[in-house]
């Protein structure tokens, strides 16, 4: 009887009406239409293909069936999908009008309808198909004993044409494996576009088989091979993404012209009788790679034939690894310094009628458009590149905003209003450290600008932008997931899709699942702590971790030198996250005893305060055996002498003046202890 009762209440769990609000899907479709009943699976759960799409299809549908047996433990009977129409009764029909091409504009549109006995996902190209596979594994529900789908119909498309993320793999070389699930992470949130940032002045990253001395020089033997690159490539295209390969230039020139200083801008004094002279009689400098952040003046010389010659050749041999119809060169942050000093350049400039440095960098980068022309490539650049004499068909990529001291969106509104398409990355820097939520409510679209249907059109999209001078193969993942899913929902979802609370309920189960596919922002952190705490028990160091972020902005490597490319990066502040876990936790709490004073909501709070308490005493005994947790005791002793006090005070029981209890708080503002602050700060304000 017992036994029986529980199959009765496991199917009334199973065909219970689940609601909107119970899914986990991200990005959100575009129409979500909630039907009685559900589609419960089993092991005779196959699929079938029909149409014309790309063969893509068939390693997609393949993952799709690996990640859905992984994830119920069922045991599929269908092994690997091979050909089209080939199990014409299965449960799960997939149709594709024609093969997808990877790039922009493409139709990604999908209609998946689920039944109690069939399920069918219809789409004009294999790129709208997989987009619906990955919506269906967000569908899947599950009771005591079994998994299923609720009876649902989607209909769903990209608001935007662009929904990128770029990774830098120069500052800190990211290996084939981070790329490769980095992309897989891509896929699965509906993005699709992969800006690869190869060469900056901390090492060139591409293996050159007719210039060489790019990598047995300028690379500390990190690099990329070419094959590696087209296997890449080709991972990313049967995921349905586009990779926009970056070199950067003509700033950021370091690693160039450690291999090639004749075409660098720097002009030295001649001492002793030296006679080495570049093309245009001027000594030739030395340069270096770069092992600090920064700008830096080492500048490709733009008055020089040599530097075009050169990146021609770089060109031809670069391009043709990358099919798609996109080359970013760069060419931001190039202050001049090289250029003003250089008499021959200057004498290049007025000849030229060239009335600034950023006229000059203008025509420089006028020569590259038909170099990639040649390979039917488009130019696109950061926002610098912009001026009146910019071929239209490049592409403007706006990446400055209030830090830089520009208006937010404002390059972005320039460039759409002058005829340039472009794309968005301001406010989608996600290595700052910046909340969740200020990324996830910033859009493409300005707000409150006046723009035509026509400039609107030029807004492609957004991208989510990763540098590394702070982030190696250990903490990318933590660095870009899951917040990067959020910039992919503001990217690929209605425009009215703002509830963050949402949001990071969603987000939750994101984060889980993409785990997965092999991302390591959950499991690394762990590796680290045990790494600070000399392989003791971390669960002070964990807890101490869900109140602390890394200090935001550029602030935790001062002036780009506290910090070098081979620094140590398995400190406490490379385990900490933005959006601290309990610091959210902790700020419900408080406001929800503001609000009202009842015994149960003061317990939740000072449950929180017995708990840092605990923390910090924990942290004092690790400590004995683990000189790393030093650093963190008196950023930690802050929290518990304010939550020893604030219990006090919810009692009644304090002696201090509310000044001395304004400066203890106060304390727990600190930004002076191991690169972290305490992200429950604001919250502690509140309670007095």
């Amino acid at each position: 009887m017992k036994y029986l009762l529980v199959l009765i209440l496991a199917g009334v769990t199973s065909s219970a009406q689940i609601q909107k609000e119970q899914l986990n899907l991200m990005p959100w479709p575009q129409s979500v239409v909630l039907n009685d009943g559900n589609f419960t699976l089993n092991k005779n759960f196959k699929v079938n293909i029909t149409g014309n799409p790309n063969p893509r299809i068939f390693g997609g549908v393949t993952r799709f069936l690996r990640r859905l047996d992984g994830r119920t433990g069922i045991f599929f009977e269908q092994g690997f999908i091979a050909k089209l129409n080939e199990v014409p009764n299965a449960t799960l029909q997939i149709n594709c009008e024609k093969g997808g091409k990877i790039g922009l504009y493409e139709d990604e549109s999908y209609h998946l309808d689920i039944k109690q006995n069939q399920i069918t996902i219809n789409a004009t190209s294999d790129l709208g198909a997989l987009h619906g596979l990955e919506t269906l594994l967000q569908m899947l529900q599950n009771n005591s004993t079994s998994f299923y789908f609720p009876n649902s119909k989607v209909s769903d498309f990209p608001r935007f044409t662009w929904r990128g993320l770029m990774i830098d793999a120069a500052r800190h070389f990211q290996p084939v494996d981070v790329i490769k699930r980095n992309v897989d992470a891509l896929a699965a949130m509906k993005m699709n576009v992969f800006h690869w940032h190869l060469v900056d002045d901390q090492g060139w990253r591409i293996e050159m088989k007719k210039h060489p001395k790019l990598i047995e020089l300028a690379s500390d033997g990190q690099y990329y091979t070419q094959e590696e690159i087209r296997n890449i490539v080709k991972y990313a295209d049967e995921r349905g993404i586009l990779i926009v390969p970056e070199i950067d230039v003509p700033g950021h020139g370091s690693a160039i012209l450690t291999a090639y200083p004749e075409i660098g801008s720097k002009v030295i004094t001649l001492t002793g009788g030296t006679s080495e002279k570049n093309i245009q009689g001027t000594a030739i400098a030395t340069y270096g790679i770069e092992r600090n952040a920064g700008i830096f003046s080492p500048t490709l010389d733009p008055s020089n034939p040599k530097t075009y010659q050169l990146l021609s050749e770089i060109f031809d041999e670069v391009c043709p690894l990358f099919p798609g119809s996109y080359f970013h060169i760069g060419g931001d942050e190039n202050e001049g310094k090289d250029w003003d000093a250089n008499p021959k350049i200057q004498e290049f400039k007025k000849k030229n009628k060239l009335a600034s440095n950023h006229e000059l960098q203008t025509y420089f980068t006028m020569q590259l458009v038909p170099m990639l022309k040649k390979h039917g490539k488009q130019l696109m650049g950061w926002e610098e590149i912009l001026t009146k004499n910019m071929s239209k068909e490049a592409i403007i990529h706006s990446w400055r905003g209030p830090n830089e001291g520009v208006v937010a969106g404002q390059s972005l509104t320039d460039a759409v209003k002058k005829g340039y398409k472009t794309v968005l990355s301001n406010g989608y820097y996600i290595d700052l450290m910046y909340p969740i939520a200020s990324h996830y409510l910033n859009d493409p679209m300005p707000k409150g600008a006046d723009l035509t249907a026509e400039e609107k059109a030029r807004i492609l999209g957004g991208e989510a932008t990763m540098w590394t001078e702070l982030a190696t193969p250990t903490t990318i993942d933590s660095r870009l997931w899951p917040r990067t899913a959020a910039i992919a929902e503001r990217l690929w979802s209605a425009e009215d899709i703002t509830d963050v609370a949402s949001m990071r309920k969603r987000l939750e189960v994101v984060s889980f699942r993409l785990e997965e596919l092999g991302l390591t922002h959950i499991r690394n952190r762990a590796v680290i702590l045990r790494n600070i705490s000399n392989n003791q028990n971390i669960k002070s160091l964990n807890e101490f971790a869900n109140v602390c972020e890394p200090l935001k902005g550029y602030t935790r490597n001062k002036g780009g030198t506290e910090y070098q490319m081979y620094s140590p990066f398995t400190l406490f502040a490379d385990a900490c996250t933005p959006d601290a876990k309990e610091s959210l936790a902790f700020d419900d709490a408080v406001t929800q005893y503001l609000a009202n004073k009842t015994p149960e909501n003061k317990a939740k709070v000072t449950a929180f305060f017995n708990k840092w308490i605990a923390v910090n005493k924990g942290l004092i005994e690790l400590s004995a055996n683990a000189p790393l947790v030093q650093s963190l005791l008196p950023l930690s002793k802050k929290l518990n002498d304010a939550s020893q006090e604030l219990l006090l005070v919810l009692d009644k029981k304090s002696t201090l003046k509310t000044d001395d209890l304004k400066n203890l708080i106060e304390q727990c503002n600190s930004k002076d202890h191991a690169d972290v602050e305490l992200s429950v700060y604001t919250s502690l304000k509140k309670l007095i």
